[in-house]
This record gives C-alpha cells, structure tokens and sequence, in this order.
C-alpha cells in the first residue's frame, strides 16, 4: 500500500486586514491610557514634588499634556507607517520605536496623575490624522517613511527642548521625564535616517510645523 506523503503545514500570510485587525488592542490603550505598561522606569520615580503653587501646576500640567497627545501622535504615526511599510526590517524598527514611545505615554500620564490633571480630549482626532499621514508615509516607499519619522522627532525634540526651558526649576520630576524623553527621540531620528531614509521636501516640513503647531496650542488647554 502506497505511503501517503506528508502534507505540510502552509504558513498564513497575513493581509493588510489582518494587521490593521492587530493594531486594535493597541489604539484602544493608547487612547484609554489603560493597558498600557512601560518597559523601564520612570526617571522621576523616587523624586519628591517639587511645585507648590497652583498657577505652576496647571502651567507644567498644560505642558506635560501637549507631550503626551505628542506620544499619542507618535504612536499613531508609527502604527501607521509599520502597517504599510514594504520591507521587513523598517516594520520591525517601526514596532521597536513605538514600543519605546510607550515608555513615554505612560511617563507623561502619570505625571499627569500627579499633577491631578487629565489627557488631551482631543488625542482621537490627532490619533486618526497621524495614522493616515503614517499609512500614508508608508505607502509611499521606505526611504520616504524614515524620512518622514526623521522630520517628524525633529519637530518632537524642538518642543520637548522648549518645554524643558518653561518648566520651573523646582520641578524636577518633569525635567528627568523630558530629558529622557528627548534622548530617545533623537536616537530614534538618527536612526531613521541611518536606515536609509530621505530628507523631506521643505513644503512638506513647513506643513508638518503647521499642524504641529496647532497640536501644542490646543492640547495645552484641551
């Protein structure tokens, strides 16, 4: 009696449906801040209060909710970009990076917390408008999409270096958060850019500015 062959097992594709069905669980804690868990410490950890009046506490608090809808961008940004991106290896970077702006969402909401203040009501708009310019970016081409995250860390560092001259001396909590934070950012630029990414056109750079800009204004108060 003839020996059947052996039927292998196929390995499953997975389709842009199915990727986009991945990234759910994480849009929901992205924009719940619930779930959400950072994969090292929080660099203020330890440190004690340094703010007392009210009027400086609502100031590092509009601040510190601007850089946290910032991270909700990122997130998006690289969610976007991971899920239309065509070689394997920018995908992986892509995840590597938005795993550690995770770090920094979490940062920012539990200062936050401290400062008995709440997150930007208006982090699903800028969560949906970054994840189409990412899926977008994309779309594009490798070299475009680093280029795009490139700009995008630029814009990320200049307003985190801003905000590190505005914070009040005392509060040392938020600066070792920033601090970090701006580290990670450029290192995620520079690598970018390593990566093969191209230098985006100055139009494209001035718009980016633009709706950045509207971003900081409105989270600060929303």
């Amino acid at each position: 009696m003839a020996t059947l062959p052996a039927i292998r097992p196929t390995r499953r594709q997975h389709s842009l449906f199915d990727r986009l069905i991945g990234e759910v669980d994480i849009v929901v804690k992205t924009l719940t801040n619930k779930g959400l868990q950072s994969s090292r410490a929080n660099p203020a950890r330890g440190h004690s209060e340094g703010l007392e009046s009210d009027h400086e506490k609502r100031h590092v608090a509009g601040l510190m909710r601007v850089n946290h809808a910032g991270e909700v961008c990122a997130q998006a940004l690289y969610q976007g970009q991971a899920l239309t991106a065509k070689l394997p290896q920018v995908r992986e970077e892509m995840q590597q990076a938005a795993q550690e702006e995770v770090d920094h969402l979490v940062w920012c909401k539990e200062r936050l917390d401290e400062l008995n203040s709440h997150t930007s009501v208006l982090n699903p708009v800028w969560y949906g408008l970054s994840f189409g310019l990412g899926a977008l970016a994309g779309a594009a081409g490798d070299k475009w999409s680093l280029g795009f995250v490139a700009a995008t860390e630029e814009r990320v560092c200049r307003h985190l270096k801003d905000h590190l001259k505005q914070l009040p001396e005392r509060d040392r909590k938020s600066r070792l958060i920033l601090q970090t934070m701006v580290e990670d950012e450029q290192r995620h630029g520079d690598t970018a850019m390593a990566a093969g990414g191209a230098e985006l056109p100055a139009p494209v750079k001035n718009v980016m500015t633009a709706v950045a800009n509207v971003m900081t204004k409105s989270s600060y108060y929303l």
